[in-house]
């Protein structure tokens, strides 16, 4: 008995010790802005660069001005770089982003969700599309809501959400038209993008202000992000241009949220190795190996049945055999029966009439 209590003591300690560990690793990775207001606090954990900046007192940010005499670009990121392959053994994370955002009619880049690694310029800008620097030595994955066509990177059209990775050719991409949605119509669109660490997908939703979150997303692409950057700490972030246009983006209110995901839930790669240095051997059963077994599994069955209706027999004679025990004060008393005695008297009348 104290070797269970104390198994059961280590055990729920443990459970409790990763519960603990789980909600500080998520505390450290998870905000949640409905706005931009001073009293948010946000300067502590979101960092504007280039023409990003907090407007309208601070009911959203402005990461691109209207200015045609030149490039505007920003972009707003966290400012704590965050794990997607932590712990040994190695805990696989998933993340969920929301975002409300609101692009002007104007021609422009757009905008888009960024994940880089530590170590990229996120204060350097160039012509760049999305305010991002055409540089190949950084790993990047990019989902943009792009509202300008350019041949050179093969974009469907001028109103399209595309999955990019290191670089700015889609590797997947969905035509937001089919939506019956605008990108730069100015409303406001809601955005969710989730990755699941388990499937391996990432997945992007969008739909008007004030809809329900949709159940189809709108892409959903194969990718295993721990592959990617593995140990490696990454920075998240939304960032726009508007090529020398008038095109502004605003951002309304933005959320990030980090999910571990235990070990257990994952199966491990197989070796192929290790089934090539195994040599099979065909075993050919004998003959008289043969008839005993199957012998001795007709026997085995004849018996289970003999056992079989013995019991069957035995349950059935002891019911047979039982009677009925009735109360003594229920038993069956005897019934008297009173008898009289009839005497028949001849009419002396009937008597003389015979006579």
């Amino acid at each position: 008995m104290a070797s269970i209590s104390t198994s059961r003591y280590f055990a729920a300690l443990s459970l409790l010790i990763l519960f603990f560990k789980t909600v500080s690793s998520d505390s450290n990775s998870t905000f949640d802005f409905k706005n931009f207001a001073e009293n948010s606090k946000f300067e502590l954990q979101l960092a504007l660069y280039g023409d990003a900046k907090v407007v309208n007192g601070g009911s959203f940010v402005q990461i691109t001005g209207s200015s045609s005499s030149s490039l505007s670009a920003g972009r707003v990121f966290y400012r704590k770089p965050i794990k997607l392959v932590d712990g040994n053994p190695r805990e696989i994370v998933s993340f969920s982003t929301y975002f409300l955002f609101s692009i002007s009619p104007e021609s422009g880049d757009g905008l888009a969700f960024d994940m880089v690694p530590i170590g990229f310029p996120l204060n350097a800008f160039d012509n760049g599309s999305f305010g991002l620097l055409d540089d190949q030595k950084f790993r990047t994955l990019l989902v943009e809501f792009d509202t300008l066509m350019d041949n050179k990177y093969g974009d469907l059209n001028a109103n399209h959400v595309g999955i990019d990775i290191d670089g700015l050719v889609s590797l997947k991409v969905s035509n937001v038209s089919s939506m019956n949605l605008v990108l730069n119509s100015g409303e406001k669109l809601q955005s969710w993008i989730d990755y699941e660490a388990g499937s391996k997908r990432l997945e992007v939703r969008l739909s008007k202000l004030g809809e329900f979150r949709p159940v189809v997303p709108l892409i959903s692409f194969p990718i295993d992000l721990s592959l990617m950057w593995k140990e490696q700490e990454v920075f998240v972030g939304l960032s726009s241009s508007n090529v020398n246009s008038l095109q502004t983006c605003n951002v309304y209110s933005w959320s990030f949220r980090l999910r571990q995901v235990p070990h257990w839930m994952h199966s491990q790669p197989l070796d192929p190795m290790a089934f090539n240095n195994k040599t099979r051997t065909l075993t050919v059963c004998k003959r008289r190996d043969c008839l005993s077994k199957i012998l001795a599994a007709l026997i085995f069955v004849i018996a289970c049945g003999a056992l079989g209706a013995f019991v069957v027999l035995f349950v059935w004679t002891l019911l047979a055999n039982r009677r009925p025990v009735v109360p003594e004060e229920c038993t069956a008393q005897p019934v008297g029966f009173e008898y009289e005695k009839f005497k028949v008297v001849a009419d002396k009348a009937i008597e003389d009439g015979k006579k």
